[in-house]
């Protein structure tokens, strides 16, 4: 095989409680298409979002991702070019980056036809990523409850239900995930710590049965919301007005500025509330409807040749 296709989904990542360690794959997909050359070039053409200014080099990250396998595979691979298609903002909170790691590796395991298991495919992204939230939903795709445990990842994953949808409310800013880590304190209190157990807990029973109730505060948090309120303008109105809208459960999305709610139709009221409480503080914003995704990228690549 010399050519492959490979889908990955957004990610939201947290849902509130679960702090690094629960993840729902969306369904906003960024596209690549991967085909070694006869060359020695390495390169990446890019339409969409951040064409203008992600590399097209052997650093972008879809590239860096593709040769961390063949080096793991002991595989001397030429060239390799990658057409990619990114309809999911940058630094925005919904796991643009993890699409581009998760890419690379999945579409460079298919072109030596399949020598990693899905399992180590998943420790990669995760080894490359630094932590699992954003990469385990875009591999297996649905929610998926992760932690790392001696080196290796564990993963309980839970078919979303079927009339979730989700609304995503997009800053027209960046936000990056190191600005948002750096506002977190390395220590919280014992009461902070057992709010967050509590929630995360109920959170993941409520969603693998596909119960409702309860989940806006389930999707509460004291470990990392509070500390990143400053880097995004409006949080908390933008909080309180998807509530009064009728939102399931709001939280930020990942590092943020997106901030996504949940509910049970698509309902263009609770958007734009969610959108005019950002305006009110100054910043414009883009909403996106979209469902929870039980495609992740391990399931969804095909062939072209």
């Amino acid at each position: 095989m010399e050519r492959v296709f490979v889908r990955v989904p957004a990610t939201t990542a947290n849902l509130g409680s679960g702090f690094d360690a629960v993840g729902m794959a969306l369904g906003v997909y960024n596209d690549f298409e991967l085909e070694l050359t006869k060359d020695e070039s390495w390169t990446a053409e890019i339409a969409g979002e951040g064409s203008d200014d992600l590399p097209g080099d052997e650093t972008n990250l879809v590239l860096r991702s593709a040769r961390f396998l063949f080096d793991r595979a002991g595989i001397a691979v030429k060239g390799l070019k990658a057409k990619i298609s990114n309809r999911i903002p940058l630094a925005r909170g919904l796991g643009s980056s993890a699409t581009a790691i998760v890419a690379g590796l999945v579409g460079a395991n298919a072109l030596l036809n399949r020598v990693f298991c899905n399992d180590e495919i998943l420790a990669m992204a995760s080894l490359l990523e630094g932590h699992p939230d954003n990469v385990a939903p875009a591999c297996l795709g649905g929610i998926v409850v992760s932690f790392e445990n001696d080196g290796r990842l564990w993963t309980q994953r839970i078919c979303p239900p079927a009339e979730l949808h989700v609304a995503l409310v997009v800053p027209r800013f960046h936000l990056s995930t190191a600005a948002a880590r750096a506002a977190l304190p390395r220590q919280v209190a014992l009461e902070d710590a057992v709010f967050n157990v509590g929630r995360a807990a109920f959170l993941a029973c409520a969603l693998g049965k596909g119960s409702f109730d309860g989940l806006s505060f389930a999707m509460e948090d004291r470990l990392h919301q509070p500390y990143r309120q400053n880097l995004v303008p409006g949080m908390e109105e933008v909080f309180a007005a998807a509530k009064r809208a009728g939102a399931l459960g709001v939280a930020l999305s990942g590092a943020g500025p997106t901030v996504m709610a949940l509910s049970l139709q698509n309902d263009s009221r609770l958007g734009e509330a969610m959108a005019g409480a950002f305006a009110a503080h100054g910043v414009p914003s883009d909403v996106i409807w979209t469902k929870p995704s039980s495609h992740g990228a391990l399931s969804q690549f095909e062939e072209k040749g």
